[in-house]
């Protein structure tokens, strides 16, 4: 009479094992459903196409944005230049300023020039703002400082563009303009302008403005800023 019973209970508590076994499972399952832990997306990088290898780029602006430079020097004792620089317009394919040629012209008594960009190149007119935002007057010029990129083909100023740059300079300050060439006291602002040769054809994707006195120094690569032109 006892065994019956006492199967009975032994399966009615193998039944009870399973079904609670079932709820464990299925609450498991809820508490975990859903609960993986989101995948963050990577924010892009910024674009450094056209800064030299190896170079800090310490800030990423476009046509008409400012943007401030603190001029590193080799004794950080001094009190550096700083500069606030906006690039207003990138111009290539054209003659250099026949107002400017005539100018520079009449100041050495020679008849107009008519500059000629070396073969395969074009003229490409970088215009920029500088404003000195630091405690004593500063000189700066695109000389060394800049390079007009095409990709990351990077084109500096050679000598002649250098000494093309030098007759807007003069040009603008013959009309009240004078530009960090010839030197800025704190408070002031004036035009600049950097003259590249470029192939052909191809249009300037970036600019790089380095924070140093030159893009490479003893030192190595300076750090520097990326104006992106499209």
């Amino acid at each position: 009479m006892d065994m019956p019973l006492k199967v009975s209970r032994t399966a009615a508590g193998a039944v009870l094992l399973v079904v609670m076994a079932a709820c464990s499972d299925n609450s498991d399952q809820a508490s975990t459903e859903g609960t993986s832990t989101p995948i963050t997306p990577t924010a892009p990088s910024a674009p450094t196409e056209g800064a030299p290898p190896g170079a800090e780029v310490l800030g990423t602006v476009r046509t008409g944005e400012p943007f401030t430079v603190t001029v590193v020097y080799s004794d950080p004792a001094d009190d550096p230049d700083r500069w606030q620089f906006t690039v207003r317009s990138v111009t290539c394919g054209k003659p250099l300023d026949p107002a400017v040629m005539a100018h520079a012209a009449e100041s050495v008594g020679s008849p107009t020039p008519t500059p000629t960009p070396e073969a395969g190149k074009q003229f490409c007119v970088v215009a920029m703002d500088a404003l000195n935002v630091g405690k004593s007057e500063a000189v700066w010029n695109a000389d060394n400082s800049v390079s007009l990129n095409v990709g990351d083909t990077r084109y500096t100023q050679s000598q002649q563009d250098s000494a093309y740059a030098s007759d807007y300079a003069q040009y603008f300050s013959s009309k009240g303009q004078t530009g960090p060439t010839f030197g800025l006291n704190p408070g002031s602002r004036g035009p600049e302008h950097g003259i590249f040769q470029i192939p052909p054809g191809q249009q300037p994707t970036s600019i790089w403005v380095t924070s140093g006195t030159a893009i490479t120094t003893v030192d190595g690569v300076e750090p520097g800023y990326l104006v992106l032109l499209k």
